[in-house]
């Protein structure tokens, strides 16, 4: 990207990419005194320790932390569509802040659309990501690839079942399946923390007061998908679903040049 940047006519020293690690080149980043704005895409964890090394020469930060998207699906969806979608969330190995990794279903299609998910899902083909028949490649680093098996082993310990993956792909040492887990309470830590990984969660709702109940119950608050041909049924639950972003029908559509962040705790 600096080099594309260079060659549109950008000025040498307007635009920069400096590697490292955060503790050694983002430390010393957001302690600089001629630093005049810090943006940060990450944990909410490490966004708290920019904010209180920037609190202390009042530099104003961005943050763009994490999501723990609902993907809500009811009845009178297209669930063709929806079930290619759903897959759609393995994206990036499910190393996405927006995707929507709490699957909602409505109790009378959720049979249904989850065969049709598991099709597409368990078609995914995974491999290296510099080959363009590749749909999935690995996870960023080893400490990643094991945060992921750590959420997954926790969550099956606590009585959780895999329909699918839930453990190391075949490919390679950095990949992980494509997972889904059901059988999942609310309060447990798999549907509460964002994974950063290819691992979905698949919950069934039967009314309305549930849904937003199971929609809105994590702090975060990034982004939420929903699936309904009911243009009066959407506009309704959009107004309260507690999300920055809500797409009906669609995901990931919106222009990077307009504001994008999250309301909740974990804003």
């Amino acid at each position: 990207m600096v080099e594309i940047a260079h060659e549109a006519g950008i000025p040498p020293g307007v635009f920069n990419l400096i590697h490292g690690v955060g503790e050694v080149v983002g430390a010393a980043l957001v302690t600089h005194e001629d630093i005049d704005r810090i943006g940060f895409t990450g944990s909410v964890d490490t966004a708290r320790l920019i904010g209180q090394a920037a609190a202390k020469t009042i530099t104003p930060v961005s943050f763009e932390l994490g999501g723990k998207s609902p993907f809500i699906v009811f009845a009178d969806a297209d669930l063709n569509t929806v079930a290619q979608n759903i897959a759609g969330q393995y994206l990036n190995a499910g190393q996405l802040c927006i995707a929507g990794t709490r699957i909602l279903v409505e109790k009378s299609i959720s049979n249904d659309l989850l065969e049709r998910v598991r099709k597409y899902a368990t078609a995914i083909r995974v491999g290296d990501p510099r080959k363009a028949e590749t749909q999935m490649g690995p996870l960023i680093h080893p400490e990643a690839f094991q945060r992921v098996s750590n959420f997954v082993e926790r969550a099956l310990a606590d009585g959780a079942q895999a329909l699918w993956g839930g453990k190391k792909h075949e490919f390679g040492e950095l990949y992980y399946q494509p997972t889904m887990l059901t059988n999942v309470r609310q309060d447990m830590e798999i549907v509460q923390r964002e994974v950063f990984g290819p691992v979905l969660t698949w919950q069934i709702f039967t009314d309305e007061n549930e849904l937003i109940e199971m929609a809105n119950g994590t702090k975060y608050g990034l982004a939420a998908m929903l699936f309904t041909r009911n243009e009066e049924h959407a506009r309704r639950i959009s107004d309260k679903l507690v999300a920055g972003t809500v797409w009906v029908n669609c995901l990931y559509v919106r222009d990077l040049a307009s504001p994008f962040g999250a309301v909740g705790i974990l804003a």
